[in-house]
């Protein structure tokens, strides 16, 4: 996965937080696994789709994402690639163009 791209978040999915839980919930079709409804994100996967705004390249997520958890910059930008990858193949995340 490029880190030098963008990406935003699908305007087809909404955010919730829901008793201690944050969810991504699909409002079209089209987009997600029809099999899951909703989907959990946990602190991290939170604080990686809050800052997928459409202005920063994911390297700039992952510096950010460094400094605020003095956390090694490989396990970080595996997980950001990861969730972004995942986000990307059921559509509720693009890489602006």
């Amino acid at each position: 996965m490029d880190t030098n791209r963008i990406y935003v978040r699908s305007e087809d999915v909404v955010a919730r937080e829901i008793e201690d839980e944050f969810l991504l919930v699909p409002i079209a079709s089209g987009i997600g696994d029809m099999e899951d409804a909703l989907y959990t994100l946990n602190e991290t996967g939170r604080e990686i789709w809050e800052r997928l705004n459409g202005e920063k390249t994911l390297e700039d997520l992952v510096t950010e994402l460094c400094r605020e958890y003095e956390a090694d910059a490989d396990e970080i930008r595996q997980d950001v690639c990861g969730l972004v990858s995942e986000l990307e193949r059921l559509n509720m995340v693009e890489a602006e163009k």
